[in-house]
């Protein structure tokens, strides 16, 4: 859990489908996700899911889910490449653009 500003909580989930987590890929989420309350103050829970895909063949395509819950929304995103830091960051990056635009669309 992280504390944010005004006193909010926000609930941070992490699962993994399909294998276990290293402790350096978790601490790599959780220190990026630290970073997303500074684009909406009211983050309330955020859930993060890390999969292997593919799992029959010998490529494994890394997917990795975000859904950020505030007041009222829910915002999803789903990503994959060829490893779990940049299916991160890519959903990450895309998540952070939808809530700005959804703060944007509320301030105009």
């Amino acid at each position: 859990m992280f504390t944010v500003k005004n006193a909010i909580v926000m609930n941070v989930n992490i699962q993994t489908v399909r294998f276990n987590a290293d402790s350096k890929l978790v601490d790599y989420v959780s220190d990026k996700l630290q970073k997303i309350s500074t684009f909406h103050d009211r983050i309330i829970k955020v859930d993060v899911f890390l999969k292997l895909d593919n799992v029959v063949h010998n490529i494994k395509d890394k997917i990795a889910e975000i859904r950020v819950q505030v007041p009222r929304q829910q915002f999803f995103v789903k990503a994959s490449s060829k490893s779990f830091e940049e299916s991160f960051d890519s959903a990450l990056n895309s998540i952070v653009m939808q809530i700005k635009r959804k703060k944007d669309k509320k301030a105009a």
